[in-house]
């Protein structure tokens, strides 16, 4: 009978399986090291909560919220990181921003008009993969980040309540990802 010798596949398996715990290890360290250039801001900073925003069956964006212990509070720090799942232009998410903002009321065309005007200077483009976090800082400003870069700040309280609002107030378009975010669907 003859004899037929397999190929041994150990060495290559041993190197897929190497490869993605590098890949699995480089993206935790990737997300801390985001986070750490909100360290100062967002002391203790714990994951509260993540979820999906889809629009019409398309994913749009990941999103994670971070606070101190894990514990949100609106009036306290917090980051809330978006991870995109598409390509957007910044012109773009500042346009969606002020109309969301719109829509919850409350807000003069003056200050509407200034906070687009903020948002159109700090929000770059972003590509599938790549990450804005705003932080609301305990002084009620929001700071912009992508990845460990600061964008920019927009040091008025009121822009601070309404922008975050967007996905964590009572109000948002999408309930199931605030749940998500805040930890009421743990």
């Amino acid at each position: 009978m003859p004899r037929f010798d397999l190929p041994d596949i150990r060495k290559p398996l041993r190197a897929v399986l190497c490869g993605l715990l590098l890949a699995a290890t480089l993206t935790a360290t990737d997300a801390r090291a985001d986070l750490a250039a909100v360290a100062s801001a967002v002391p203790s900073a714990e994951l509260v909560g993540k979820g999906r925003m889809t629009m019409f069956g398309f994913k749009v964006f990941d999103a994670e919220l971070y606070a101190p212990g894990g514990t949100y509070r609106a009036a306290d720090p917090f980051a809330l990181k978006l991870i995109y799942l598409r390509n957007f232009k910044g012109e773009d998410i500042t346009e969606s921003s002020i109309k969301e903002i719109r829509r919850q009321g409350g807000a003069t065309s003056g200050q509407l008009a200034s906070w687009e005007k903020q948002l159109r200077l700090i929000l770059p483009n972003v590509s599938r993969g790549q990450s804005l976090t705003g932080v609301r800082t305990s002084g009620g400003a929001t700071d912009f980040y992508s990845g460990r870069r600061k964008l920019g700040t927009i040091n008025d309280p009121a822009f601070t309540k309404k922008f975050f609002a967007i996905w964590l107030g009572n109000s948002t378009r999408n309930p199931r990802l605030r749940a998500k975010l805040v930890g009421a669907g743990a």
